[in-house]
């Protein structure tokens, strides 16, 4: 009798992971999910930078505020989490633990609102934006580097999927 597979599970690894495919797959997740936060995080007055900031080189500001501007800038945000999880695919898949994604979560926010962001018109300049929105951009940009760096992490330097068919013992 033929064993039945659900179409829902996934097969055994048979082989390494793609690293463009996982990078663009996770940046789009992450995009997901943290766009959806920050677009809660503005909601909720936690920050005063309009979730469809990233678009403010593209759009006038008025737009970016209404609802289509705000769905604009979570693509936007899905589309920069893929280019990120891409980059941090291609240059440190290798390195282990939460600390390398934390730190490239900081980068990204001091480049998008620090280096970037204010003379692109994506966002005011820091000390303009009040310390609820600095911090609260700070975490989600760093949780957000966590979620991308300890995944990738996790994908490429775990090996506790494929040891099971090197020791057959």
């Amino acid at each position: 009798m033929a064993s039945y597979v659900a179409p829902f599970r996934q097969k055994s690894q048979e082989g390494p992971t793609n690293p463009l495919t996982f990078g663009l797959e996770l940046g789009c997740f992450a995009g997901f999910i943290w766009g959806a936060i920050h677009w809660l995080f503005y909601t909720l007055n936690f920050t005063k930078v309009i979730p469809g900031f990233l678009g403010g080189p593209f759009f006038h500001h008025g737009f970016l505020k209404s609802g289509a501007g705000q769905l604009a800038g979570w693509l936007m945000f899905i589309a920069l989490s893929a280019i990120a999880s891409v980059i941090y695919v291609l240059l440190f898949r290798k390195l282990k633990g939460p600390w390398p994604g934390i730190i490239y979560g900081i980068v990204w926010w001091c480049v998008i609102f620090a280096a970037a962001g204010p003379p692109l018109h994506m966002t005011k300049p820091l000390n303009q934006l009040g310390w609820n929105s600095i911090v609260s951009e700070f975490c989600l940009f760093l949780l957000w580097g966590l979620f991308i760096g300890y995944t990738i992490a996790f994908e490429f330097t775990d090996e506790r999927m494929r040891e099971p068919k090197r020791a057959k013992a």
